[in-house]
């Protein structure tokens, strides 16, 4: 058996948060909620990745590319 992502999802008729392990081709299907309701989002996951030799790594990049650091054009 392979493994499979997990999708978080939240329930816009309940408001409760919930998981489905799917198949990436299938992560843009729809999703209903454990009590049975279809009105469902899918959330956006967010994960830190840590390790290394130095210690834990940023889950941010550190300077340029983002705002006022020199990627967006802002002028600053």
């Amino acid at each position: 058996m392979s493994a499979m992502p997990t999708y978080e999802f939240r329930c816009r008729t309940c408001d409760d948060a919930f998981e489905v392990r799917r198949s990436m081709s299938e992560s843009g299907d729809p999703a209903t909620c454990p009590d049975g309701h279809d009105d469902t989002v899918r959330l956006l996951s967010v994960f830190a990745r840590t390790g290394a030799a130095s210690g834990a790594m940023s889950p941010v990049p550190a300077g340029g590319g983002g705002c006022c650091g020199g990627g967006c054009g802002c002028g600053h």
